[in-house]
């Protein structure tokens, strides 16, 4: 069988709910619009849904360039990405990015729903943040994702997993940007390089899975029993932590389509 591309998600705010697209353009950092905001604290830095998991429920969209957020029990917020917003150096893990912030009613708007002072950043075009260098090329970029560009992940690594769980888990556990189906389960840890409609991806590590597994995205909340990381964690250990998923670099651009064939090229 020919694989596949299966789903498209993008995540345009970092923690927050996905996007499912038809298409979606590539470029170097990964998907166009994917996890280009962040939360920061006020000392700036990243927020997540390992800590906070009520950011799962929000829901972005983009309208324009500029993104609409909805949340429970709070107003509709527009964040506008222009360059006269001012600069804040927000961390994200041991990287430091020189990134625009949002206004005083965002800041407003964000603090009130996790209850504690934030704000929002954006990367832009001028904002800058490499990827590990023990994985990568040099002049390789990321966005505010955890260190790569893109994550990818078979379809059939899920249905395997949760053939041993007693309450199946949803792919939006594992937030991938790529979900591939007509491979074996996990066939994604033997590829090294592929090629997604035109443009070629370097795989590059596997994903190495936490807490943030065990936050069930339709209600905000952390799974009582572990799952499905406490299962993941009898089968799936490596020296790199338990992983599922790979991390891609893309080598190209354009764009990548619902369908596309993917040819495994080494």
């Amino acid at each position: 069988m020919q694989p596949t591309l299966a789903s498209i998600r993008i995540y345009p705010l970092k923690s927050a709910a996905a996007l499912e697209p038809e298409q979606a353009v590539v470029e170097a950092r990964g998907l166009v619009g994917d996890r280009r905001w962040m939360v920061v604290d006020a000392e700036g830095r990243f927020v997540t849904a390992r800590k906070h998991p009520r950011l799962v429920l929000i829901r972005a969209r983009f309208d324009g360039p500029d993104l609409v957020l909805d949340a429970p029990d709070m107003s509709r917020l527009r964040l506008a990405a222009t360059g006269e917003m001012p600069r804040l150096g927000a961390t994200v893990w041991r990287d430091r990015v020189d990134a625009l912030v949002a206004d005083a009613q965002a800041d407003a708007w964000i603090s009130r729903y996790l209850g504690f002072a934030a704000r929002f950043v954006h990367m832009d075009a001028q904002a800058s943040r490499p990827v590990d260098p023990a994985w990568s090329r040099s002049g390789d970029e990321v966005s505010f994702a955890d260190g790569f560009p893109l994550l990818l992940i078979s379809a059939a690594a899920l249905d395997a997993l949760n053939e041993k769980l007693a309450t199946p888990v949803p792919m939006s556990r594992f937030r991938p940007n790529l979900v591939v189906a007509g491979v074996p389960a996990h066939a994604e840890d033997g590829w090294r390089s592929i090629r997604i409609g035109e443009i070629v991806f370097d795989v590059v590590k596997p994903c190495s899975r936490c807490v943030l597994t065990t936050v069930d995205p339709l209600r905000g909340e952390f799974d009582p029993g572990g799952e499905p990381l406490r299962t993941l964690t009898g089968y799936r250990r490596s020296p790199l932590g338990v992983t599922f998923g790979q991390n891609l670099i893309p080598r190209g651009s354009g764009s990548v389509c619902l369908g596309d064939a993917i040819e495994v090229l080494a």
